[in-house]
């Protein structure tokens, strides 16, 4: 079945592929926009500027007079815009948890509808709302992130000002947040339900420098009825960020966060928990060579246990100037893992927010008890399609704590037993641009199961996905 996917992979990939989101957008800075243009569409549909509609030149589509509704004749930038987002994935799973706990041969598809109003006023001012309705369809094991029937994604009131000496932004209310390669801190993109955070967000930018504080209570969801998603006090998520830039656009930041989870469990401790994080990233292109480098030290208590709890990730690749773009890429990430069951310290690394896509769309580990290096090559054969072969290798940090699917579920029966050796995967990609609106994917993943696995009753796992993705 392994090649069989490999082919149908290579079969479909010159037909559907998707533009996968950037990082571009993950330190929520808005890029600059050029007033005689239409806007990009964005992951974060709230940065979009759509005040150059109010050039009757540039209102060309179908569907512009509701992107820009002029509220005011004296400033343009008074209006309201509406938007759609549709995501459409077709997924194909054999082995899901690598078939432990009886997983069953899984077909189904998830569908992901949202809706936005965006409303700019008062020069400094903007007023956003954002409904989701997500949904499976023949889906036999759902998880916690697969469905939400029409729920409040975001609604916040934000303010911006630009002074002599910087600018300041501020956020209240149900918002979405991610930094750089969304590895820990995500919109969580990949499963169908992306997170949000009832929170107070403020950021100051002068020169190269930023500066970024928030307070958060991360949205619980409920799939039950609709608007039945909550948060509360006694889930937490503060956090102070400075950036850096560093020789153009290369950039240097480090962060300070509180997660806080009343009842929290992990394999060898259960109770309130209280992880203090401490994140520092570099990262940049210069002649060709990108880098993104990342480490994060996670300490505080579990109930009665303390922590000590470390992660590390590092992307690096070489693009030549020539026909295609290729590029040759190296991921290299490890975790931590509890060492020592029963002696009063959790080692078990928390990943917090992931994004879900970071190793592979097939969900088939977590980053949590993980050592992982995976080699790859990208090519551009045309300016719209992007193709991409990598190859998995993993381990796991400590055989006295267990392998870990996402986010950072524990596999049963892996806990001190069998050896470090996980598996290997291969993994194609195609993603492809067929107009601004609309993008596309296909992603095949087989990953070989290591021994630990399959003491465990585990097996080898394929995956196929086939996404579509429709923006207005």
């Amino acid at each position: 079945m392994a090649v069989g996917l490999m082919l149908a992979g290579a079969a479909l990939v010159s037909v559907v592929a998707r533009a996968q989101d950037a990082s571009a957008d993950s330190t929520e800075a808005t890029p600059a926009q050029n007033a005689a243009e239409r806007p990009a569409l964005r992951s974060n549909r709230w940065q979009e500027d759509w005040s150059v509609l109010a050039d009757p030149a540039l209102r060309t589509q179908w569907g512009d007079a509701l992107k820009y509704l002029s509220l005011s004749d004296a400033d343009p930038k008074t209006y309201l815009s509406f938007g759609v987002n549709l995501r459409e994935r077709t997924e194909m799973q054999d082995a899901a948890s690598f078939g432990i706990g009886h997983n069953p041969n899984d077909s189904y598809l998830l569908q992901r509808f949202q809706l936005h109003a965006d409303l700019h006023f008062a020069h400094y001012w903007q007023a956003f709302v954002q409904f989701e309705d997500a949904r499976t369809v023949g889906k036999q094991v759902i998880g916690g992130a697969d469905r939400n029937p029409w729920d409040l994604r975001l609604a916040f009131l934000a303010y911006v000002r630009t002074f002599a000496s910087g600018t300041f932004k501020a956020r209240v209310g149900r918002q979405d947040f991610a930094f750089d390669l969304q590895r820990f801190v995500s919109l969580r993109d990949g499963p169908n339900v992306r997170q949000s955070f009832d929170a107070v967000w403020a950021d100051w930018e002068t020169g190269k420098w930023r500066f970024i504080g928030f307070l958060s209570q991360p949205v619980q969801y409920n799939d039950e009825h609709p608007f039945d998603d909550t948060s509360n006090r006694h889930f937490r998520f503060h956090t102070l960020r400075v950036e850096r830039l560093l020789w153009g656009r290369d950039e240097l930041s480090a962060y300070y966060s509180l997660y806080a989870r009343d009842n929290a469990r992990y394999l060898d401790a259960t109770g309130n928990e209280h992880r203090d994080v401490y994140d520092v990233r570099f990262a940049g292109n210069q002649s060709g060579i990108d880098w993104d480098l990342e480490a994060m030290a996670q300490r505080g208590h579990v109930g009665a246990k303390d922590i000590d709890a470390w992660g590390t990730g590092a992307r690096v690749g070489y693009t030549w100037p020539v026909a295609w773009s290729p590029r040759i890429g190296l991921q290299i990430d490890a975790a931590s893992g509890d060492r020592h069951p029963g002696d009063g310290t959790v080692g078990t690394f928390n990943p917090l927010f992931p994004n879900g896509y970071y190793f592979t769309l097939a969900g088939y580990t977590g980053y949590t008890n993980l050592r992982h290096v995976k080699p790859s090559v990208t090519i551009k054969p045309v300016s719209r399609l992007t193709l991409m072969a990598a190859a998995g290798f993993q381990w796991r940090e400590s055989t006295a704590d267990a392998i870990y699917v996402q986010p950072n579920i524990p596999l049963p029966g892996t806990a001190g037993h069998g050896g470090k050796w996980t598996g290997v995967y291969g993994q194609l990609r195609a993603d492809y641009a067929f107009n601004a609106n609309f993008t596309g994917a296909l992603e095949a993943v087989h990953f070989d199961a290591g021994r630990a696995i399959r003491m465990a009753g585990g097996r080898d796992g394929d995956y196929l996905g086939v996404e579509g993705r429709f923006m207005w």
